[in-house]
């Protein structure tokens, strides 16, 4: 089995949690369990099934798990750019979106060497 904790991308990851949770806890009150949930669950899920995936036998496996995380980054995406576009967030949210594709990215080449 793969030792997930030594993936750079699941760490990078974790720290994308945990830059949502702090801007989370910035938006308005009444977000708080519309587009605040949602992006809480979709950047949990990324490196959960990272996690996930490596607890698979087969690489086959590992990849599908990996094509879910990278679904719910391009997820978050979406929802960090609808914050910044209703300008509910200052300027860092441009830093957690860039953190964002950084992992999309990295999903992407973990995907391509596990082909």
């Amino acid at each position: 089995m793969r030792d997930f904790k030594k993936y750079t991308v699941w760490q990078k990851s974790m720290g994308l949690v945990k830059e949502v949770y702090l801007l989370g806890e910035r938006l308005p009150k009444h977000e708080k369990y519309g587009l605040y949930s949602q992006m809480t669950r979709a950047a949990i899920s990324i490196p959960s099934n990272i996690a996930e995936g490596c607890g698979r036998p087969s690489d086959k496996e590992f990849k599908r798990f990996a094509e879910i995380a990278l679904g719910s980054a391009y997820e978050l995406e979406t929802q960090l750019i609808l914050i910044q576009e209703l300008k509910l967030s200052g300027k860092e949210m441009q830093e957690i979106i860039t953190l964002v594709i950084e992992v999309q990215k990295m999903l992407q080449a973990l995907i391509k060497k596990l082909m």
